[in-house]
């Protein structure tokens, strides 16, 4: 079952590495910080993936694998470090927090020794320890030894002090957070560096004072540690980004609700719309504008365009659109998109009064995504709307007192 896991945890990390690919695109250190970070994390991980670690112990070279893992954790932690110091890169003015300098006091060390940390550990695993046959659990199996205590004591250091620096700041960070998704994200990635605070001080008195323990046991324990800590990391770095993925998806959705509404009024008043509106396919796969930024102006241009109906409906059409609606299951908006598809008929018929009507009634909607929301309720019954209805609701309501049509009422007429 632990097998199983590790192969499943590897592949989550991998899949999360794959998704913030992008990141290298955009010039922000953070992003490419942070990537990186998982990129390593996820190598680290699959050293551990029973049958990877076999392939790479009885390589040419022995216990590659354990050099592997504990060289990619060194780049996950200096990758940790490097996102911190990019979060307090820019200058502050007067004397800078005590949490702040503590930071970069930390990164800057750490990424002062880097190098030559990297280089001692891969001169002491190919030069003093003992790598006669594979090991079952690298740290257990050369506890004792001084020069695997050397080689590891170097990475457990560097692994606690990363992890405590984390720890500290995204729990400051998490209680200050401004949604509440970055505030999960945050609690959650410093859950696992509090676990790789603790861990790697254990790890360095048990390789210089051996336990009865034996390397399966250990081996076992690691690897468990190692889960918790890859899926803590995992769901902390993604939650804020799932949560962005679904407010786009959210957003995808309401502009394919939103488009028949749109288009039609969009070709009814041109003049209305920033660009004349295109095929679904069309709409629904542009890159630019953003989707929030969509959504917003569609919600606007509906509502100039319904504005504009004013003047192509009457006074009785609202009363006779609500009759007709009642019977539905959501009346509401289905009788809004009963007096918007008759006025929008008179409109192309070219007639229009001089003065227009009352609008349509008034709705205590907080924002765009709220309008937008309501308007996809419009949109639904605007689309079930048989000709034959609006034939009826147009005889019922009468046609709009004859005054100055509409230029562009008139050239659809002709």
């Amino acid at each position: 079952m632990l097998s199983g896991l590790i192969w499943a945890a590897a592949i989550a990390m991998t899949a999360v590495a794959l998704w913030r690919l992008p990141a290298l695109r955009h010039g922000d250190r953070l992003r490419r910080s942070l990537w990186f970070c998982t990129l390593a994390f996820s190598g680290t991980i699959w050293c551990r993936v029973p049958q990877v670690k076999h392939a790479l112990d009885h390589s040419p070279v022995t216990d590659l694998s354990a050099l592997g893992k504990y060289l990619t954790s060194m780049g996950a932690i200096l990758a940790i470090l490097n996102y911190i110091t990019a979060i307090y890169a820019r200058p502050i003015s007067g004397v800078p927090p005590r949490h702040i300098t503590i930071s970069r006091r930390v990164s800057r060390v750490a990424n002062a020794s880097a190098l030559g940390a990297l280089a001692a550990m891969v001169v002491l695993f190919f030069t003093v320890v003992d790598r006669s046959r594979p090991s079952v659990d690298f740290a257990a199996d050369h506890a004792g030894q001084w020069g695997a205590g050397l080689f590891l004591t170097i990475v457990y250091t560097y692994l606690a002090a990363a992890a405590s620096t984390c720890c500290y700041q995204w729990s400051r960070a998490s209680r200050r957070a401004d949604t509440r998704s970055l505030r999960i994200g945050l609690t959650l990635m410093a859950a696992a560096m509090v676990i790789y605070t603790v861990y790697p001080a254990l790890r360095i008195f048990t390789v210089w004072f051996p336990t009865d323990a034996s390397s399966v046991t250990m081996r076992t324990i690691a690897d468990s540690v190692n889960l918790v800590v890859a899926g803590l990391w995992a769901a902390g770095a993604s939650i804020p980004s799932t949560t962005a993925v679904a407010a786009r998806w959210t957003s995808r959705r309401a502009l394919r609700a939103l488009y028949p509404l749109w288009r039609d009024l969009m070709r009814a008043f041109p003049h209305l719309a920033f660009q004349p509106p295109g095929s679904a396919a069309r709409e629904l796969t542009r890159l630019s504008p953003p989707l929030d930024v969509r959504l917003d102006r569609w919600t606007q241009e509906i509502g100039d365009a319904v504005e504009q109906l004013r003047h192509h409906a009457t006074e009785d059409l609202m009363p006779c659109a609500q009759a007709a609606a009642e019977c539905l299951p959501d009346p509401e908006p289905a009788a809004e998109a009963y007096w918007i598809r008759a006025a929008l008929h008179s409109a192309s018929a070219g007639q229009r009064a001089a003065l227009p009507v009352r609008g349509l009634p008034s709705k205590p909607l907080s924002d765009a995504q709220a309008e937008g929301f309501w308007l996809a309720r419009v949109t639904r019954a605007y689309t079930a709307m048989a000709p034959e209805q609006v034939r009826q609701l147009l005889q019922e309501a009468g046609a709009p007192a004859s005054g100055s049509p509409h230029p562009e009422g008139q050239a659809r007429a002709a």
